[in-house]
């Protein structure tokens, strides 16, 4: 079957104050790491201290401003599949084989012009329709790159040269079946959601009246979950770019093997919407091996510091810790690959 059923008993809520603890944890530790650098190892940064500061700033409202957007649009979507989709009326279309279900929700992301970001409630409001975590698993990691906008993005930054296009494509279709499979083997689906999640499950549930009043409903459920983890993940992106040198990254651009490690690490950082980070790899192309584009194409959209703080909202550490091993490993792979056959 395509779905499964959700209706576990409502769980307790955690309180507010550890999160609140933990952000102002990352923000003494972020502040201090400028503080340290600044004072021990002034010669990684040409900047001063307040224009890093500043940059960190500006970097964190770009993040969040590019991305806010299609959040809105992702919780929107999420609300008509939700609310206004006839039950059944998505399910009857999906094969009842798992692994040709999974082949066709990857695909769906076609259909669906937003990124990584708006992917995220989108695929929250299909696991509330009840669609296992496997399934979802596999819309989320291929959809942010198999989108139209992405596709065209990407044609236009760099056609067909090296097959980065083709690679990407057929890369990310690939892993994200792949990520499917190897979580429709887990024992207990539900034990890979966080409480929270399971909790919203029930509420939305539960939730009685009539399709508008059940909407704005959802709507301000959804914000409060993605809100809270966009602002953070964007935080973090824009520390974390301050805090660790380009030039570190840019010295190792032309080995094969350190190359696509670079870039990998350059995607998690720099935390772009895979709307158009084909264009900021673009400047990388005549430094990098085209393999490392390849990978930095693949692993951005899946799991960059802004994604995992979005999924965290949904899944477990676990899940995430092994999401990224799997999506890192097989990068590594694809980008060795393009570089062998290029």
């Amino acid at each position: 079957m395509a779905t499964t059923s959700r209706t576990a008993a409502p769980r307790p809520t955690r309180s507010g104050a550890p999160r609140t603890l933990v952000a102002l944890g990352l923000g003494v530790v972020v502040v201090a790491a400028l503080f340290a650098i600044d004072a021990f190892a002034p010669s990684l940064f040409g900047a001063s201290l307040p224009t890093r500061a500043q940059d960190g700033l500006t970097l964190t409202l770009s993040v969040l401003i590019e991305s806010l957007p299609f959040v809105v649009l992702g919780v929107i979507l999420s609300i008509i599949v939700q609310v206004w989709v006839p039950p059944g009326a998505i399910e009857r279309w999906m094969p009842r084989t798992p692994w040709a279900r999974r082949a066709v929700l990857s695909l769906l992301g076609m259909f669906i012009p937003v990124c990584e970001c708006g992917n995220v409630p989108f695929a929250r409001g299909l696991m509330m329709r009840g669609f296992g975590v496997s399934d979802t698993l596999t819309f989320l990691v291929a959809a942010p790159i198999v989108n139209p906008i992405v596709i065209i993005s990407t044609h236009a930054a760099f056609g067909f040269s090296d097959g980065i296009l083709v690679a990407r494509l057929i890369g990310g279709y690939l892993v994200a079946n792949l990520i499917g499979w190897l979580y429709s083997r887990h024992p207990s689906p539900d034990s890979l959601l966080t409480e929270r999640f399971l909790a919203t499950c029930e509420i939305v549930v539960q939730e009685r009246g009539g399709r508008g009043r059940r909407t704005l409903a959802q709507f301000v459920v959804e914000l409060r979950s993605v809100m809270p983890a966009l602002i953070i993940g964007s935080v973090l992106a824009g520390a974390v770019q301050v805090l660790v040198p380009r030039s570190a990254l840019l010295a190792i651009g032309s080995d094969p093997a350190l190359s696509i490690a670079a870039m990998m690490i350059l995607a998690i950082v720099v935390s772009l919407c895979s709307n158009v980070d084909s264009f900021f790899a673009l400047s990388f192309a005549s430094t990098f091996t085209p393999g490392s584009i390849v990978a930095f194409l693949v692993v951005g959209p899946i799991v960059d510091i802004k994604m995992l703080a979005l999924l965290r909202t949904t899944f477990t550490a676990r899940v995430l810790v092994g999401l990224t091993v799997v999506v890192l490993l097989s990068a590594f792979a694809l980008g060795t690959v393009v570089n062998l056959l290029v």
